[in-house]
């Protein structure tokens, strides 16, 4: 049994601010799950009160973990994680200092006192080629006292999202929040159109009401307009952080000189009919390099396709007619709806699905998300969501290096303009789509079970196989 399908056995409420959370870059599998795994691990030694015996710990990591781990920055997270740090409050600006205390120092520090030897090359151990059951993306944690005995041995998977799943969950009845009951569960389309049509709602409030059980609505549109804020400003300092993205395949930001160019136009009146497809090119390009340069961003659903949502929002408040904070809240609530589809019917993990789980997940989301915000049906919608998915059926995952850039980076922009289009066609034929949503879920999981593990961020296959580079594959 996977890690999917023993997830999958018992409906798990999934929060708008889980599938949108915000974090550090590259990687949400492998920079931001690993983060919140190590971090849980401590916690729970705390909980048991072991953490003043511990005098070494040793991570082992596998599968593409181990394959691309460095190139994504699992090492540095994990650290961190250790530390007591979380993605979303961790200061980015402080990473580098902080890694090159520990490796200088040969120090590592648990909690608030306690610190133990650390040497990165005896205690993290890259397991390349080896993979553990349940998914390729696993991380094993082990804790020993002063007399050499193992007192902690704990298994994570980072399943896509930034979302962790601890080994003792795979078998239980679901996960996180399993004990909190939704009034308008869903884990197909057709069960969300069930509640929509029975209730009178739309696929934005029947969220909201989901989310309701946690916060006040006041609260969940506060947060909602919190993410788009920082979504807006990881736009905004990609658009001005120049120089070489860090890794070493000396690619250059390209953002600041396409939103100098753009700027230009306007102050100029120039007249261009694709200037609407650079602006939203430049979103997506601005939000990914940050994400690409360890910068905050927001989690959408993934790190790696996180500028294709804030992309499309930006087009709904630059170029539509009357867009609106309302707007905005319907948008970002109609994409976890969606996300939350994928999730439950499929997986958000290159590692288990190549880049149709990433890119192709968040042009889906952004695609009926678009539809929504501009006032679409809820089968105009949901044949957005589904034309968003079926052209990205097969995409392969291969990093050059293991570097969430090429070609990450620029396939958040393709992601993006194929979601407008989408929303286009789907508006346009009110809906009337051959292909399901459920079916395209359905055929993605199945093609990504059927593709190759070297195609699966793995860097063994692709681009990442046959562009030549000077860098040893992480």
């Amino acid at each position: 049994m996977s890690v999917l399908e023993a997830t999958k056995r018992k409906v798990v409420p999934v929060s708008v601010f889980e599938l949108f959370s915000i974090g550090l870059g590259p990687s949400s599998s492998h920079t931001v799950g690993p983060m919140r795994a190590a971090k849980s691990f401590i916690h729970s030694l705390q909980k048991k009160r072991l953490l003043p015996l511990i005098r070494e710990v040793i991570v082992e990591l596998y599968g593409s973990l181990a394959m691309t781990g460095k190139g994504h920055g699992t090492d540095t997270a994990i650290l961190l994680g250790l530390e007591g740090e979380s993605p979303e409050s961790v200061d980015p600006a402080s990473v580098a200092s902080r890694i090159a205390s520990i490796t200088e120092n040969g120090q590592l520090r648990l909690g608030e006192d306690l610190s133990i030897p650390f040497d990165p090359d005896q205690h993290m151990l890259f397991r390349r080629g080896d993979r553990l059951t349940y998914h390729s993306n696993a991380m094993r944690f082990k804790a020993f006292d002063a007399r050499g005995e193992c007192v902690a041995n704990d298994v994570f998977y980072s399943v896509g999202g930034g979302f962790i799943v601890h080994q003792d969950q795979i078998f239980s009845e679901g996960v996180a929040n399993s004990d909190v009951h939704v009034p308008y569960p869903f884990q197909t389309c057709k069960e969300l159109q069930e509640h929509c049509l029975d209730a009178g709602k739309t696929i934005a409030q029947i969220m909201m009401e989901n989310e309701k059980i946690r916060r006040s609505e006041a609260e969940i549109k506060s947060g909602i307009l919190r993410i788009w804020t920082v979504m807006q400003e990881s736009a905004q300092r990609g658009c001005q952080n120049e120089g070489i993205l860090p890794g070493g395949l000396q690619v250059k930001r390209r953002a600041p000189s396409l939103y100098r160019k753009l700027v230009q136009d306007e102050r100029e009146e120039q007249e261009d009919p694709h200037r609407v497809l650079d602006w939203v090119s430049l979103w997506a390009l601005a939000v990914n390099e940050e994400n690409a340069a360890g910068g905050r961003i927001v989690t959408a659903p993934t790190n790696g396709a996180a500028g294709v949502i804030p992309a499309v929002l930006h087009y709904y408040q630059k170029f539509t007619p009357s867009p609106t904070q309302e707007g905005v809240i319907t948008f970002l609530l109609t994409a976890a709806a969606i996300g939350i589809l994928y999730k439950e019917g499929a997986s958000i993990s290159a590692a288990e699905m190549g880049c149709q789980g990433e890119v192709g997940v968040a042009c889906s989301m952004a695609a009926g998300a678009l539809t929504a915000a501009l006032g679409g049906t809820f089968a105009e919608i949901e044949s957005a969501a589904e034309i968003g998915m079926e052209h990205h059926l097969g995409l392969t995952c291969d990093p050059i290096a293991g570097l969430v850039q090429i070609p990450c980076i620029m396939r958040n922009t393709k992601g993006a303009l194929h979601a407008i289009n989408a929303s286009r066609r789907a508006r346009d034929e009110k809906g009337e789509n051959r292909v399901r949503l459920d079916e395209v879920i359905l055929t993605m999981r199945k093609t990504g079970e059927d593709m190759h593990s070297k195609y699966k961020e793995t860097s063994e296959g692709g681009l990442a196989l046959h562009v030549p580079v000077n860098l040893p594959q992480c």
